[in-house]
């Protein structure tokens, strides 16, 4: 596909920050109108940054296809509805005008374990968001699943989160004992898999980071 643009959300997280850098460098891409609640450091020719309140979303440009990146945790946001505001409300609202603004594909950013019936709010949230998107009419949705994420969150002004350090050095120590999909993996490889799949996706894809890896 050539001449495309394209609408990301959260391209200052971990792994929105690499789906930037890599639609910046794709030379079939454009155009890419960036949405957050603060501009990301980068400054490109093609890149248009929009700073914007999630809960009153106004109308988006014309895009081809969408990356919703957008992510938080419980102890970040404060409480459980403030997690929930970001991480499912914020994320259907760009979904939602996306699709107005004609967009056919789109590429989510979830988690492991993401199941609408989990007794674990994160994980029913998250399963509630790739829910609610597989009912919206995109002609290609593709969901990547992350096991625990590896990448430098101090660049990008996150708290460094103990559990995934101790995730990775479990990982580098028994990692011929942990099942592919358990695996800690990069947040450049998750990037580069949703690259990959998303211009060309028809119908619902779920990625999990044995296939990412």
């Amino acid at each position: 596909m050539a001449n495309r643009t394209v609408i990301i959300a959260g391209a200052t997280g971990l792994v929105g920050r690499e789906i930037l850098n890599g639609l910046l460098a794709d030379e079939s891409v454009v155009e890419v109108h960036s949405l957050g609640r603060r501009a990301p450091a980068i400054r490109h020719p093609k890149l248009t940054t929009h700073v914007v309140d999630f809960a009153a979303l106004s109308s988006l440009p014309p895009a081809d296809e969408v990356y919703l990146a957008l992510g938080t945790t419980i102890k970040v946001a404060g409480n459980q509805a403030a997690f929930r505001a970001i991480d499912y409300d914020a994320n259907l609202a760009v979904a939602t005008s996306a699709l107005v603004a004609g967009v056919k594909k789109a590429g989510l950013v979830s988690a492991m374990g993401a199941d609408p019936n989990s007794k674990v709010f994160y994980s029913r949230v998250k399963g509630d968001l790739e829910s609610a998107l597989a009912q919206m009419p995109f002609e290609g949705l593709v969901i990547a699943r992350p096991s625990l994420l590896v990448g430098d969150r101090e660049a990008v002004g996150q708290p460094v989160r103990q559990g995934e350090k101790l995730g990775f050095a479990l990982g580098k120590a028994l990692g011929f004992l942990i099942p592919s999909n358990y695996k800690p993996i990069e947040a450049t490889a998750v990037a580069k898999a949703l690259l990959y799949a998303v211009p060309s996706a028809k119908g619902k894809t779920v990625l999990l980071s044995g296939s990412m890896r």
